[in-house]
């Protein structure tokens, strides 16, 4: 069976250059620098590294974990890969004044992202006319600004597209001379607001997938380096159906695909806190009903989240798995969405803000009160998107997401993860395949660093259980609207109930002679229900989030993106 995107671990794949030739290490993960010597966001990443074990100190000898100071913050060495990953933490969803519905100057995101440990972030303002007309290009003189200010952040110039007949998606391109130009035409052109091109029409349809392929066109005449789609709180409203996902993925070549993912989780976490503290809305915002654009195949519950994730990736053998039982890419992330901060006390400026005018509000200003109105939490507050980079560039995390090579948290529940599936001489890790012969006798070993300090809440986070997830890989579906994966279900779990050090787990496949993936998942164990699809398939998965009342930092959980096996 043909496994469209896979290389083996170790195998050379297309990167990217940067006009320098690549950019050196950040400082807070080059040992060579004293600690003395960092900034106050450089010192706060450096201490999560050193916990998570990625700075050669803290980790027993024998973990893929482990690396010597040579190798700083490199996740495993293998294969013929000389050097392993530099696991990046980052945010790709991140509103600014610049967005109708935002507040804050791109500095304040920027710097906030630093502070909580972020290594990259992207800019997604809203697509709209006045956007497209204006706000394109005012917000990039911002960006240039923040990349100038934090070198040791990757910042990225996107925008949150209203995809045509569907939801919103984050666009980001490479940075470059070309990246407002090809931005702006893009929205003018194919953004479903712009082009009052919102219902569900086959002609809208068409319409998004035509805009991909106009990114896909634009880096096929090297007028930008690169450019990815990952389409957002999927399940919100009900509205991207499972064949437009699919049309999605499918609507560029492989390995020059824009189009990847989606969020496995949404950002507005904060929104579910209990009135008078907190928004007493849904987590991530999610407290829809179905509508006329809705597609109607799916349940009341997706328009839920559970244990802060969104339905299509939290139920085991739901659509997630039906994709990935395809064979064909499709990966997670999560992000935080940020608009206006819980607990803030920044208010927009004055009365003089003219967004229809200015394409941007005024700088905001001291509002003399703590906000609890508000459901957002700052870049890598409390969501983080793990992407395995071959070096620190705009390129290597761009390739690093494309590779499916992505784990995501919240509340800082595990500091590291590394993630290897092993058979004969030959291993994969996260997003690849490993091609072995039909009987090989296969293993999943996991490596964990623990939370080892406290999250943004103040508490120190105990990860209770680790769950194996293995589905079959059963080909192309006849019905691009199915979104179940029969054969998926939980195979394995661990029992960790620890906050400290390190953790190894190994799962045997046993000899495999047909194709599967494997994917983790794992909680604090605070809230857990039996999955959608009974208890044969999810025993303990997490539960619905109850509206009004869903304290994110009490209810935790990571997930990772999966491995293939491919047997011959």
């Amino acid at each position: 069976m043909g496994h469209t995107h896979g290389h083996e671990h170790g195998h050379h794949h297309h990167h990217h250059q940067e006009e320098s030739g690549g950019a050196p290490l950040p400082a807070a993960f080059d040992t060579s620098v004293p600690d003395e010597a960092l900034t106050p966001e450089q010192q706060s990443r450096r201490s999560l590294l050193r916990r998570a074990g990625l700075l050669g100190a803290g980790l027993a000898a024998g973990s893929v974990l482990a690396q010597g100071a040579a190798t700083p913050a490199y996740a495993s060495t293998g294969g013929r890969k000389k050097d392993g990953f530099l696991w990046l933490a980052g945010d790709h969803h991140i509103h600014t004044q610049y967005s109708s519905d935002g507040k804050y100057r791109v500095g304040d995101q920027v710097r906030q992202g630093a502070r909580h440990g972020l290594d990259w972030m992207v800019i997604t303002d809203h697509g709209s006319e006045t956007h497209a007309k204006i706000g394109v290009e005012k917000v990039n003189p911002d960006i240039q600004e923040a990349r100038d200010a934090y070198e040791d952040t990757l910042v990225f110039q996107g925008l949150e597209w209203n995809i045509p007949a569907a939801e919103h998606g984050t666009v980001f391109v490479h940075p470059g001379k070309n990246e407002v130009a090809v931005l702006k035409q893009f929205e003018t052109d194919y953004d479903g607001s712009v082009r009052g091109a919102s219902d569900a029409t086959p002609a809208n349809e068409a319409l998004a997938v035509a805009g991909l392929n106009f990114l896909a066109e634009q880096v096929e005449r090297r007028k930008v380096k690169d450019a990815l789609m990952l389409a957002n709180h999927p399940a919100r409203r009900g509205v991207d159906s499972p064949h437009e996902i699919r049309g999605w993925r499918d609507a560029t070549a492989p390995g020059r695909q824009i189009a990847v993912g989606f969020e496995g989780a949404p950002g507005h976490q904060a929104a579910g806190i209990a009135t008078p503290l907190g928004m007493g809305r849904a987590r991530g915002i999610y407290d829809n009903s179905p509508s006329a654009n809705s597609f109607a195949g799916y349940p009341l519950e997706s328009y839920r989240t559970w244990g802060g994730f969104d339905w299509m990736t939290a139920t085991v053998g739901g659509l997630w798995d039906s994709l990935l039982a395809e064979g064909k890419p499709w990966w997670i992330t999560a992000n935080s969405d940020s608009h206006q901060v819980y607990t803030d006390t920044a208010v927009r400026g004055g009365p003089d803000s003219d967004f229809t005018a200015n394409g941007k509000h005024t700088d905001p200003v001291y509002g003399g009160k703590v906000d609890l109105t508000q459901g957002d939490y700052w870049p890598g507050q409390y969501s983080r998107t793990h992407v395995g980079a071959d070096g620190f560039s705009y390129a290597a995390v761009m390739d690093g997401i494309r590779a499916g090579r992505v784990w995501v948290d919240h509340g800082r529940l595990v500091s590291g993860l590394d993630v290897r599936v092993a058979g004969g001489s030959r291993w994969a890790t996260l997003g690849g395949a490993l091609h072995v012969r039909k009987g090989t006798r296969v293993t999943l070993t996991v490596d964990l660093g623990l939370a080892g300090g406290p999250n943004w809440a103040g508490f120190v986070p105990k990860l209770a259980r680790v769950d194996v997830i293995q589905g079959d890989v059963t080909g192309a579906v006849s019905d691009r609207d199915t979104f179940t994966a029969p054969t998926a279900k939980v195979v394995q779990s661990y029992e960790v109930n620890k906050s400290t050090g390190t953790v190894r787990l190994t799962y045997d496949l046993g000899a495999v002679d047909r194709p599967v993936y494997v994917r983790l998942r794992g909680t604090d164990g605070n809230r857990s229900a039996v999955g959608l699809m009974g208890a044969a398939v999810d025993p303990a998965g997490p539960a619905v989030d109850v509206v009004g009342d869903a304290d994110p930092w009490k209810d935790l959980w990571f997930y990772s993106n999966p491995v293939w096996v491919l047997p011959s």
